[in-house]
């Protein structure tokens, strides 16, 4: 009869919760593409059923191939967020290097720990059960729950458990990446990550009716690099594209981040600046011009390649009264430096 035998009992509960989570899970990645509404259901699953002190989802930064504390759940969490761990760097790195879940039940005994994040937040870790977020051989990141609040150790039903909900987490991240990664290149330029010259079109006019509206002035800046073909023929079309991207993320790094970057074509640039008159706007251009023309480029091919550029300044209502011919002149004044003897800036 119920009640008569209580283990039996729990252990019943216990099964029946991990069916809900499961199933809350797979609702959850059936209903949404939001990676961090997502992450935040599995976790708050995970946390209920396995009670861990503390737990963090760390996921894999593909450009540096380091660890990076995506979600921290407990003591001493703020001071860990922070951190990074590389490839194979301790139990959560070898996890993600080798891709297979590892329980330790006693951490003072296995080397592959690493005292980093203890250090860092003052928290004693004794038992940790760490399962790799990987789907289809890509490791996408790592679930790591620290000492287990019944006696703070963890056992083989915690690993199995773990790596079950990690296999949801792993095709809900790869799902939410896709997703990105499909916006992306609707609005993004390929090779230089800039925005694209659609979505640019698309935003001038957004932000033309803006400045209508609230009566402020729109600024752009319009840049065609300097003998760029030479690059190509002298050099190949593979250091001409690693060339623009550096020239990209040297655009990137000089401009405000309300302004927008986009490569317009071949290796022309476009700089959209809201709420800028035109003085500031040339300002921004000289030391853009400027910066350029200073900067050592494909350092690493060997080739220490110097560029200049011509820059073309407009704005918006002084130079036009709507988007094309808004361009138009940015453009017009980008040729007059061209014609002129390029390595300039000048006004519409």
């Amino acid at each position: 009869m119920p009640g008569e035998n209580p283990a039996c009992d729990n252990e019943s509960k216990q099964r029946l919760a991990q069916l809900a989570a499961f199933n809350e899970i797979g609702k959850a990645l059936a209903s949404s593409l939001d990676l961090k509404k997502i992450l935040g259901i599995v976790m708050d699953r995970i946390s209920g059923l396995m009670q861990p002190k503390n737990w963090s989802l760390l996921l894999l930064d593909e450009q540096t191939d380091e660890l990076r504390f995506e979600i921290v759940v407990g003591e001493g969490s703020e001071k860990i967020k922070g951190l990074r761990l590389k490839l194979g760097e301790g139990i959560a790195g070898w996890v993600a290097k080798e891709m297979r879940p590892l329980l330790v039940p006693d951490v003072s005994k296995d080397p592959r720990f690493s005292r980093k994040a203890d250090e860092a937040s003052n928290f004693v870790t004794k038992s940790v059960v760490c399962v790799p977020l990987a789907n289809r051989g890509r490791c996408h990141g790592v679930i790591e729950l620290i000492n287990k609040v019944e006696d703070g150790r963890f056992g083989d039903e915690d690993l199995l458990l773990l790596t079950t909900l990690a296999d949801y987490t792993a095709i809900a991240i790869e799902n939410a990446k896709f997703l990105k990664r499909v916006e992306e290149l609707t609005v993004t330029d390929d090779l230089t990550k800039l925005y694209n010259s659609r979505f640019m079109h698309n935003r001038v006019e957004y932000e033309v009716e803006r400045a209508k509206r609230f009566g402020y002035s729109l600024s752009m800046i319009f840049i065609d690099l300097d003998y760029f073909k030479e690059v190509n023929d002298n050099h190949g079309h593979l250091n001409g594209s690693k060339l623009l991207r550096e020239v990209a993320q040297l655009f990137v790094r000089l401009i405000r981040n309300v302004d927008m970057a986009c490569r317009y074509g071949g290796d022309e640039f476009l700089i959209l600046m809201p709420d800028t008159v035109k003085k500031n706007a040339v300002i921004v251009a000289n030391k853009l011009r400027n910066t350029l023309r200073e900067t050592v480029f494909l350092k690493e091919e060997g080739l220490n390649l110097r560029l200049t550029g011509s820059f073309g300044v407009a704005s918006f209502p002084q130079d036009a009264s709507d988007k094309d011919g808004f361009i138009q002149k940015a453009d017009k004044a980008m040729y007059a430096v061209k014609n002129g003897g390029r390595d300039g800036v000048s006004e519409a």
